[in-house]
């Protein structure tokens, strides 16, 4: 009998104890609409905490008087009665082994389709060799071009690979500041040619290029070869060197 009065709190005490929680929400739902500027927000809230204690209360009052009759053995009501057979025949769960279930194969219309093949790789054409370069960059400029031939002495090809490799990097990164200049003042680059003043007009940007091609081909400044004149005058004067005005640097390839 006592097994039987047990179980049958504990399954209520779960109940009220859900009914508690409620109670618990709708107070705080309460609070939080209190705070807001229409109280009558708070109205629905209050109902279902009124709601909820009358519900505690009455089990409460039933579990109470349900107790109290088991101990002393008085009569019990239909109620109680029920609650006692209920209890008596409610088997204990036990809990269902737990089994892992396969995940059902994906149907065939949700299946990802193929990935179309990669787009083919472009293979980057080598840099031709440097003998190339060199017979390119020397090969005669435009008509107008005021610019001395080298000594006949002179060979790139003669000289180290270190100092061969500087002399191209040296053509490229001349090039590439002359192209920058272009693009970025392309207004004073025109007005430039025109009134032919482009070394003054473009002091500063030429003058920014010339040091740091300064720094890094110190090595090779005194050879009878200036890239950084050749290339501002092919494409910031388009081939024209009065176009320059007075060039500012000593070179040794225009002194030669």
């Amino acid at each position: 009998m006592d097994q039987a009065v047990s179980r049958a709190l504990r399954e209520n005490l779960e109940r009220i104890q859900r009914t508690t929680d409620e109670l618990h929400q709708a107070v705080s739902d309460v609070v939080a609409a209190c705070a807001s500027s229409r109280p009558t927000n708070a109205l629905p809230s209050m109902l279902r905490a009124q709601t909820a204690a009358a519900s505690i209360s009455a089990a409460l009052d039933v579990m109470s008087r349900f107790v109290s009759s088991s101990v002393q053995g008085s009569p019990r009501s239909p109620f109680e009665t029920e609650m006692a057979r209920i209890a008596s025949t409610i088997p204990v769960a036990q809990p269902a082994p737990h089994t892992p279930q396969a995940a059902p194969p994906a149907p065939q219309a949700q299946r990802r389709a193929p990935l179309p093949p990669p787009p083919p790789i472009q293979v980057l054409h080598a840099e031709p060799a440097l003998t190339e370069n060199f017979e390119d960059d020397a090969a005669s400029p435009s008509a107008v071009v005021a610019e001395p031939e080298y000594a006949d002495d002179f060979d790139v090809n003669r000289l180290s690979p270190e100092e061969q490799e500087l002399h191209r990097r040296a053509n490229r990164v001349a090039k590439v500041s002359m192209q920058d200049i272009k693009m970025l003042r392309p207004e004073q680059v025109r007005l430039g040619r025109e009134n032919k003043d482009l070394c003054i007009r473009l002091r500063d940007d030429i003058e920014k290029a010339h040091r740091e091609y300064d720094r890094r081909f110190k090595p090779i400044m005194d050879h009878p070869v200036d890239y950084f004149y050749r290339w501002l005058v092919e494409i910031l004067a388009e081939g024209d060197a009065h176009a320059l005005g007075d060039y500012p640097y000593a070179s040794p390839a225009r002194q030669h």
